[in-house]
């Protein structure tokens, strides 16, 4: 008997081991972010740069800077701009030939806004990421105004799951 205790003991150690997984590390476990790409609205396949731009996050009033853009550059072929995942709209000022101080922006700057729907959804990576938010039916609407210089947005692809693709093409 005092042999069979250390030996089951052993066992039950040995089996509680091996029955544990190493620790995870979280790689893939961040929100995607929209990518949006500036169009030519005379030929829709050309990709047309949008001069001293600003992205202006109207709910959370700040402007956006990223890694795929500085504030006031001209812009690359495509921007990622993030959603918000505790509502299902987020509001953008998209601002074209923006100027160096808020009071001349206003004066010279075309300024459009965005407004971003969609319908919130999880997805489950890992046990070390846990969840992350993705995007479901997108659909976005522009305030029309006088001098829109936004002449057309096509939503190309309606669910964001991930950063590899444009998901909505801004014509002017």
């Amino acid at each position: 008997m005092k042999r069979i205790i250390p030996i089951l003991l052993i066992a039950s150690m040995l089996f509680y081991v091996s029955s544990c997984e190493k620790d995870d590390i979280c790689v893939d476990g961040d929100t995607p972010l929209m990518v949006i790409g500036f169009f030519d609205i005379a030929d829709t396949t050309l990709v047309k740069n949008v001069a001293s731009i600003r992205i202006r996050n109207i709910d959370i009033d700040s402007i956006l800077t990223n890694s795929s853009f500085s504030d006031r550059s001209e812009s690359p072929d495509s921007l990622q701009v993030p959603l918000r995942s505790t509502a299902t709209t987020t509001m953008y000022q998209i601002i074209s030939e923006s100027a160096d101080d808020e009071e001349t922006e206003l004066e010279t700057g075309n300024i459009d806004t965005l407004t971003i729907s969609y319908e919130l959804g999880e997805a489950f990576i890992s046990r070390a990421c846990g969840f992350v938010t993705n995007y479901n039916n997108i659909s976005v609407t522009l305030t029309e105004g006088a001098e829109n210089w936004i002449q057309d947005i096509k939503v190309v692809q309606p669910n964001v799951e991930n950063t590899d693709n444009i998901h909505v093409k801004i014509f002017h």
